[in-house]
């Protein structure tokens, strides 16, 4: 407690006050210490077993704040432990708090203790209340929980299964989706369920199973949303009860007697609606103010409405009604299901209906009955229906009336749509639309068709009514008067009488103007858009009509007929099809013939041309020439744009050209080697290509060309033959000179004008033919190797430069030798023995007889090397006339004894390169005085040779090879030379 001081008059000692003050100090905080709280008492629980809550209630205590403990019996396991706040009730002095258990409070016993808690101080514990649950012992049965729950959707509930006594748990199964169970007790087992879906009108199952099948038991949960009712009104029909509709809203999927109702100002409200979803409920009398509460099992939903009744007014469908008919209008009457509508303004809404098509009319006046409908069409149906409003204050339009089904009255058709088609011969034909069922009026019995001529009626004859063209034919037009006029008339006939007449007037002569300019028409949308200048004569306006461009003779053709103020149009046809040409023509009409003004062709859609061209090639020498026809107008299917030309190279196609002119139906390839070709052509569209036409050819030599050439080189040979011909005439005296000069006549000693016997001709003993050879030589070519034959004596001295017998034969030895490929390259031999081993190969020995004999010839060569080779060649190139060439003579054995004799001085050899054949008919000389000077005593020819054995002259071996050639003599050179440059002798 605190010291109070007091100030007394007498001071008095202070040590016994303080220790007052003290004193008390400490025995008040003693006191506080020894405040101990009070136990709970009477702890009492109310459980609401379909909510699974419990209402726990105690007294005593002083403390705000408890502890408040909740266990399972069986297997004492905490379920709650939470310190909660909780007043006291002044009037009870109780205290009270209420748990919601998550399971049910079926599933198991449960242990409630409660304790004062102050700070960290807390009471002891109270008593401990046992909440029993249904898995006593006593109770044996199989059973589950909760049993037939509304739950909300989206929301989780927990389900147990309390198995019977000593049997065992097998499932649980939430609409046939095997769950996850914990076990509660001894016999009872949870399973919780999270995200519930909506159920439908018998729930949803879920069933517990013991270990056989046979032990089972379950429950029904079903799942929805509570009412959120809308769009609620109220109105009136009859001006003194009220109509109160409104909208349910979303599905609540909750039916029978969990479904949702209604109270509207506090009394039950019996649902009348027609729809589903559409809520109605009627009361007797009107209320400016109204209140609807919906309600079911998981919550209720309410809405106002206030309103006056003159501003709800919504009158009912006009009932019973009636017509009264005509052929272009009619009545249709009514009446009104409450009298008090006599004396409302309404105003009413029609709607005609005919042939798909609706017309509204609008009325309005004080109780109106009925209503006049106008500019109907005869012999058609209508369907009419009514529906009226408040013309005051309107608030919404009424109820349409039962259809009303009326058809009016026939009458005489229209008249009917006439043109004609004109032939090139003067015939042609009068057609006419059909009249459609609005323009008919009634049944169509038939048409009348007359011929005026001069405004005189010529002709006239009837036809059925599904006759729609009368052909007609000119004879002699040119027989009419020019101011007679050719007019038809066509008129259609039913019940009630005939259509005014329709006439069209024929011209009498076709005019021979040139043609117009075809323009091209673009189809879009639905038809073709058309324009022109306007034409002053078109009085009666236009007639623009069209057909099948492949059609010429009576063809069915379509027009539409346009004013006269109007230069352009739209024509539209159901006929119209893909890949046809129209054309399309305009006339300007007047009191006289129609006259064509412009023409126009086009297609709906173009596409590919049906059929390809047909396609044909020709040769033209290295040429190929593709010609091909023209496609027919109705095969076309579109403008044709042009061809594409392909070679065909297997698979693939090569385009040789795009000719865009469709005129030129022609293709040239040029330059083409022999062989097989293909090529192919295809016309196009716009939309594309054809499947194109394919054509092959052979390309083979061109005869008349080659005729010509042999013929040109033919000529050019005559030519060149004439031109050297005339050459050598005119230079005749040098040809003869060059080539066959005068031979003079040899001159001989003695007298030879004495008759001469016969001559006895005997072989010299030396003057033989030894042909020698070696058999293991391989020569590939042959030379003469020339040796004089020497003069010996008889003891065997050569003679020398002694005078020799020219009569005596020359003996020359011929040797086969392989002719060496270097040019000849004579050598002296430096001893005898050297031009006896040089020689010692096989050799022949050749007698000539010649007219001169003074000197000998000997060729001779060395050989190549006597260090590389161990061959001794030697090659011998003898110049005979303008020729050489190898020879093999008569051969004839003859002795080895001879000896070949060096020259004192070297010979050049005037061709060395030439180891040629050998021809016996020529003169043996240089080709020039020079060379024989140089050659020293040579003698300048050696006669012909003979063989020993014959007189004739040997004759050159046939076997050689003819095409090795000497060279032009110097002199032939000559002669070649003058006979170009030089000029005439």
């Amino acid at each position: 407690m605190p010291c109070i001081s007091v100030s007394p008059s007498l001071k008095p000692p202070s040590k016994p006050l303080w220790f007052i003050c003290v004193l008390l100090g400490l025995l008040t905080v003693n006191s506080h210490a020894n405040v101990v709280l009070t136990v709970p008492q009477e702890l009492s629980l109310s459980p609401n077993m379909y909510t699974q809550q419990v209402l726990i209630s105690w007294l005593g205590g002083s403390a705000t704040t408890f502890d408040l403990l909740i266990l399972r019996t069986e297997l004492n396991e905490t379920v709650f432990y939470e310190t909660v706040s909780v007043t006291e009730n002044p009037v009870s002095g109780r205290h009270q708090w209420t748990w919601t258990s998550v399971e049910p409070l079926e599933c198991t016993s449960l242990s409630f203790q409660i304790r004062s808690r102050d700070g960290q101080k807390t009471s002891e514990w109270s008593n401990t209340q046992i909440l029993q649950g249904n898995d006593l012992p006593s109770n044996r049965n199989f059973n589950m929980y909760p049993q037939d729950r509304i739950v909300q959707v989206g929301s989780s509930t927990t389900f147990c299964c309390i198995v019977g006594e000593r049997k065992l748990y097998g499932s649980m199964y939430y609409n046939k989706t095997l769950l996850n169970s914990k076990r509660l007790s001894r016999r009872s087992y949870a399973v919780t369920v999270v995200h519930q879906e909506p159920s439908g009108s018998s729930g949803i199952n879920v069933v517990c199973y013991g270990n056989s099948n046979s032990d089972l038991t379950g429950t029904v949960v079903f799942v929805g949303y509570p009412p959120r009712p809308s769009d609620f009104e109220c109105e009136t029909h009859d001006l003194i009860s009220a109509v109160c509709q409104w909208s349910a809203g979303r599905d609540t999927f909750l039916y029978g007697k969990r479904k949702t109702h209604y109270l509207l100002n506090n009394r039950n409200c019996t649902d009348d609606g027609l729809l589903q979803n559409q809520k109605q409920c009627t009361v007797g009398e009107w209320n400016n103010n109204w209140t609807l509460v919906a309600v079911n099992n998981l919550g209720q939903y309410s809405l106002t409405y206030s309103a006056e009744i003159s501003h709800r007014v919504r009158p009912v469908a006009p009932a019973k009604l009636s017509y009264v008919v005509h052929a272009w209008n009619a009545t249709v009457l009514w009446h009104w299901k409450y009298e008090s509508y006599s004396t409302l303004a309404l105003v009413c809404e029609v709607e005609l209906t005919s042939e798909g098509s609706k017309t509204n009319y609008t009325i309005s006046g004080v109780g109106v009955r009925s209503v006049d409908l106008v500019d109907l069409n005869p012999n058609e149906e209508y369907v009419v229906q009514v529906r009226c409003g408040a013309q005051q204050n309107f608030w919404k339009w009424g109820n349409w009336s039962k259809p009303l089904l009326f058809k009016t009255n026939t009458y005489v058709p229209d008249a009917p749509d006439v043109w004609m088609w004109m032939n090139k011969d003067n015939s042609g034909q009068i057609v006419w639309k059909p009249l459609s069922k609005r323009q008919s009026h009634g049944q169509i019995t038939g048409y009348e068709v007359r011929l005026w001529i001069s405004e005189k009626v010529q002709h006239k004859e009837m036809v059925s009514a599904k006759t729609f063209a009368l052909p007609f034919n000119i004879t002699n037009p040119a027989t009419f008067p020019s101011d007679n006029k050719v007019t038809v008339t066509v008129s259609a006939m039913n019940a009630d009488g005939s259509s005014q007449p329709t006439e069209v007037v024929i011209p009498l002569r076709l005019k021979d103007a040139e043609p117009l300019t075809v323009s091209r028409a673009v189809y879009s949308k639905q038809g073709f858009g058309l324009f022109w200048q306007s034409d002053p004569n078109a009085t009666s306006g236009y007639v623009v009509d069209w057909h099948d461009a492949s059609c010429m003779h009576d063809c069915p053709v379509e027009w539409t007929k346009v004013a006269a103020e109007n230069s352009n149009t739209f024509i539209e046809s159901a006929n119209f099809q893909p890949g046809v040409r129209y054309n399309i023509s305009l006339y300007s009409c007047s009191l006289n013939a129609p006259e064509l003004l412009q023409r126009w062709q086009g297609y709906m859609q173009e596409l590919v041309p049906s059929t390809s061209v047909a396609l044909s090639t020709t040769q033209q020498g290295s040429d190929i020439i593709l010609t091909w026809t023209e496609i027919p107008l109705d095969r076309r299917r579109g403008f044709l744009l042009g061809y594409n030309v392909y070679m065909s190279n297997g698979s693939q196609l090569t385009l040789l050209a795009n000719l865009s002119d469709l005129g030129n139906r022609s293709y040239k390839v040029k330059g083409l080697s022999e062989g097989s070709y293909k090529f192919t052509v295809k016309a196009y569209t716009s939309a594309g290509e054809d499947t194109g036409a394919t054509a092959s050819i052979t390309l083979e030599p061109y005869t008349d060309w080659l005729i010509l050439e042999i013929l040109a080189s033919l000529g050019i040979t005559a030519l060149f033959l004439v031109l050297v011909t005339f050459i050598c005439y005119k230079k005749r005296k040098w040809v003869k000179k060059a080539f066959y000069p005068d031979i003079p006549e040899p001159k001989l000693p003695g007298d030879w004008s004495r008759t001469q016997g016969p001559l006895d001709v005997k072989p010299s003993p030396h003057s033989v033919v030894h042909i020698i050879e070696k058999p293991e030589w391989d020569s590939s070519k042959e030379v003469l190797v020339v040796i004089p034959e020497e003069d010996e004596d008889e003891d065997g001295h050569v003679m020398g430069d002694e005078p020799v017998d020219t009569d005596e034969p020359t003996s020359l030895r011929y040797y086969n030798q392989v002719v060496d490929e270097r040019p000849i390259r004579p050598r002296f031999p430096d001893s005898s023995a050297s031009s006896t081993s040089s020689l010692d190969s096989a050799r022949t020995d050749v007698t000539y007889t010649g007219i001169q004999t003074s000197g000998s010839l000997v060729f001779r060569l060395d050989p190549q090397g006597s260090s590389e080779s161990h061959e001794h060649q030697a090659d011998l190139s003898v110049t005979c006339g303008d020729v050489g060439g190898g020879y093999r003579p008569q051969m004839q054995p003859r002795a080895s004894n001879d000896v070949s004799l060096a020259l004192s001085k070297p010979f050049l050899e005037p061709q060395a390169s030439s180891g040629g054949g050998y021809k016996p008919q020529c003169t043996w000389h240089l080709d020039s005085p020079d060379e024989a000077e140089e050659s020293g005593d040579l003698a300048p020819s050696l006669g012909s040779p003979t063989s020993i054995a014959s007189t004739q002259f040997l004759l050159t071996d046939g076997e050689e090879n003819t095409e090795e050639r000497r060279p032009l003599s110097s002199a032939a050179a000559n002669w070649f030379t003058n006979l170009l440059s030089s000029t005439k002798p």
